[in-house]
């Protein structure tokens, strides 16, 4: 019997994730020496090693077929990485495999269980962090559906650093593109005002209202330049209320409009969005390397 205390002992001792000393383990009938040799073997100990540091940089990517687009992003710890055919072939498998997976409610952790060759997708990650030599995390998974009467509007800015899938009704491909490119340059939080939180806009509001006492108006004043100024904040975080870029006049949803259709969703990701990277100097780093191997 594979104990949870006898799958601990491996993981301190190699640092691989617990399903895969529970593997190492079951393999090996529970020795835990053979285990060990099984996961170098396997290159998972080596890979286990680097959990602990950064990877913030990777691409994002984005599959489509009929219905069905699937945006993904894998991080790397270097850009130089990033930009590597192996790495980018990967990206390919990965996402294919979702792409054409009939599995509901995907998210990371039950797209990396998905089958793949003889393992999983997880497992190829694992060797590819062996072979490659850097950590990498399949972190973010998007599933977006359309209907028949839409149309999906993809983008990728600077070969996948920002990746953007828009959904429109009724409007052809161009329209929803040209949305798509807006949400990359624009960087919206949200796409309708009735998005944002409650707790946010009243933040937001308080904020305002603040603003204009300090600037000497009367409450009554003060309450009418804080509508007229939510009105500006949510042109600001909002896609479908934002300048079209292509035509100042009008908003993006007025764009959308104005070519038969409606805006109905958009799916961003900024590839690192929200890790704080590290700070290393080159030598540290190369020193770093050097210790580890």
């Amino acid at each position: 019997m594979i104990t949870a205390s006898l799958v601990k002992e491996l993981r301190d001792q190699t640092g691989a994730g617990m399903m895969d000393c529970k593997k190492a383990l079951t393999e090996t009938n529970g020795n835990i020496e053979a285990a060990v040799d099984w996961l170098r073997e396997k290159g998972i100990a080596k890979a286990g090693k680097k959990e602990a540091r950064v990877a913030a940089e990777g691409l994002a990517k984005i599959f489509v077929k009929g219905n069905k687009a699937v945006m993904i992003e894998v991080n790397t710890e270097t850009d130089f990485v990033s930009k590597n055919d192996e790495f980018k072939e990967m990206i390919d498998v990965i996402g294919d495999t979702i792409l054409k997976s009939r599995a509901k409610d995907l998210d990371v952790e039950k797209a990396k269980e998905l089958k793949l060759n003889d393992g999983t997708i997880n497992d190829y990650i694992t060797e590819k962090i062996a072979k490659i030599g850097e950590k990498l995390d399949f972190r973010r998974l998007a599933v977006i559906t359309k209907e028949k009467d839409e149309n999906f509007g993809t983008y990728l800015h600077m070969g996948g650093k920002i990746a953007v899938v828009t959904v429109v009704k009724g409007a052809n491909e161009e329209v929803a593109k040209d949305v798509a490119m807006q949400a990359a340059a624009m960087d919206p939080k949200y796409v309708f005002a009735s998005d944002v939180p409650e707790k946010e806009v009243e933040r937001e509001r308080e904020v305002l209202k603040e603003q204009a006492m300090n600037e000497g108006k009367p409450a009554e004043i003060a309450e009418k330049m804080v509508e007229g100024r939510l009105k500006k904040y949510f042109k600001e975080i909002c896609l479908a209320e934002q300048a079209f870029i292509k035509d100042g006049d009008i908003d993006v949803a007025k764009y959308v409009t104005n070519n038969g259709g409606e805006l109905k969703s958009m799916t961003r990701f900024k590839v690192g969005e929200g890790i704080e990277k590290r700070q290393d100097n080159f030598a540290e780093e190369v020193m770093s390397q050097i210790k580890e191997s």
